[in-house]
């Protein structure tokens, strides 16, 4: 159980993992503020928050600067324990060097990238001392460890964020005292993850939280939902 009055902000929550994570951490006693694309699509939260949890919803499209603007705007003044980015795409179905235009690359690293980033950025003052960032890549993100291939674009776009990550920990997080993550939940029975992954977003996301909630000094981590370093 966290500490009583700990704040979380999930971009990203709608479904899936976003979902599965604010239900978890709602569960576990935090407050959270979690946003969705749209308001249609908050109806799965807003039954999480109705069972006497302590959850709100926000509208943000992460690729919509001006929404982001306004939505960080609204933001201003609330200190935050953790700030997690989770919103991403899988991408074209193709996954093809080849086959890829310059809009679907456009928009895959736009969501997996550089949102994330943008956004970040934008509420770092945020988070309070002794605060996390967390960011949701995933092990296809890792360069030494690709040693399959497969999902090529997809695992482009991660490896774009985990670089700009590392460059937000050594430039807008130098003077914080603020950890980063880049967590790899695991491959999760999601839209995304599919019918024969081996975790249940229960599963995975129970493990999230557990790490998001140990104690650390590193200033940056790459870790999985056990808790395990992930190579870069």
């Amino acid at each position: 159980m966290s500490k009583p009055g700990k704040t979380a902000l999930i971009i990203g929550a709608s479904r899936g993992l976003g979902l599965g994570l604010a239900t978890e951490l709602v569960r576990r006693g935090w407050r959270v503020i979690a946003t969705v694309r749209s308001p249609e699509s908050a109806g799965k939260l807003m039954h999480a928050g109705s069972c006497g949890g302590n959850l709100s919803v926000e509208t943000v499209d992460v690729n919509d600067v001006a929404g982001v603007d306004s939505f960080c705007n609204r933001m201003s003044g609330q200190a935050l324990d953790l700030l997690f980015l989770n919103a991403g795409v899988t991408g074209p179905r193709h996954q093809s060097v080849d086959a890829v235009t310059e809009a679907e690359l456009g928009a895959l690293l736009m969501t997996n990238a550089i949102a994330p980033l943008r956004i970040a950025g934008r509420l770092l003052p945020n988070v309070v001392d002794g605060g996390t960032v967390a960011f949701m890549s995933s092990r296809m993100g890792s360069v030494a460890d690709n040693q399959t291939g497969g999902m090529d674009l997809y695992r482009a776009s991660k490896a774009a964020l985990n670089t700009l990550t590392r460059g937000f920990v050594a430039t807008a997080v130098r003077d914080r005292k603020v950890s980063v993550l880049t967590l790899h939940p695991g491959w999760v029975r999601t839209d995304m993850g599919g019918e024969s992954a081996p975790l249940s977003i229960a599963q995975s996301v129970s493990g999230v939280a557990d790490v998001l909630e140990a104690p650390r000094t590193a200033r940056h981590q790459f870790l999985d939902y056990q808790g395990l370093e992930v190579p870069w």
